[in-house]
């Protein structure tokens, strides 16, 4: 089993979750008491959106390059991002290493292609949701990428940062944001990519629940960004 160096933190919320999948698939593949080999740099969140506010993604590459050289140094054999905004400084890592990085949105857009789905709702934080890094990468997959109108990007980036990546899961917010998937699904996305991890710990396809053209969570296909990713390093993992 080759050793995932994992780059976390952002937010620990999420990266619980990486660690849980990558932890119970490689027990489920193994059995008995195999577990996930892992090296994990987990940063102070405040401190990275503290860059990220300031747009200081030159520092915040800097950082992360330096932690992911450091995380090879140490024996991990495969690195992995567990964050999809701060894909935003991916080629720094990539270049500071020279172990596998396994892009988060490769992954995803994957996915998404292997599902049949080619126009597909993306939410995330504003940075995720507005730049090219994430969603030009996925459209160079072929993928047709919708967000939200102004005010539904600032509505889920404000739920990211002021609840979900606080341990905060309101109902409330849970409605909303399903409010705003169901008008990209009205104007055609036939998928939804949870493009923050911190989305998942809200939603889930029973949420998408009836908001197709058929009935049940089929209906709109959901792909959970964090669980993809972490699978598919388990997959390298134990190639």
């Amino acid at each position: 089993m080759r050793t995932i160096g994992i780059l976390g933190g952002m937010s620990w919320e999420s990266s619980i979750h990486y660690e849980r999948i990558m932890n119970t698939e490689v027990r489920r593949r193994l059995g008995g008491s195999h577990s996930a080999d892992l090296l994990i740099r987990s940063y102070d969140f405040a401190a990275v959106e503290a860059l990220q506010e300031a747009d200081d993604w030159d520092g915040a590459g800097e950082l992360l390059a330096a932690d992911a050289a450091a995380l090879e140094a140490a024996g991990a054999e495969l690195i992995v991002l567990a964050t999809n905004t701060m894909h935003r400084v991916a080629d720094r890592i990539e270049a500071a290493i020279t172990v596998p990085f396994l892009h988060l949105a490769d992954t995803t857009a994957q996915a998404v292609l292997a599902a049949g789905v080619r126009r597909v709702a993306l939410l995330g934080t504003r940075y995720t949701m507005e730049a090219d890094f994430y969603r030009g990468r996925l459209e160079r997959h072929g993928l047709d990428v919708v967000i939200p109108d102004e005010a539904g990007r600032e509505l889920v980036h404000s739920v990211i940062y002021e609840e979900l990546v606080r341990g905060i899961v309101s109902d409330d917010s849970r409605t909303v944001v399903v409010e705003v998937v169901a008008s990209l699904v009205a104007g055609g996305a036939t998928g939804v990519i949870a493009g923050c991890t911190e989305i998942e710990l809200l939603l889930g396809p029973d949420d998408l629940a009836g908001l197709g053209d058929g009935a049940g969570p089929e209906a709109v296909a959901w792909f959970p960004t964090a669980e993809l990713h972490a699978l598919a390093a388990v997959d390298r993992a134990l190639e």
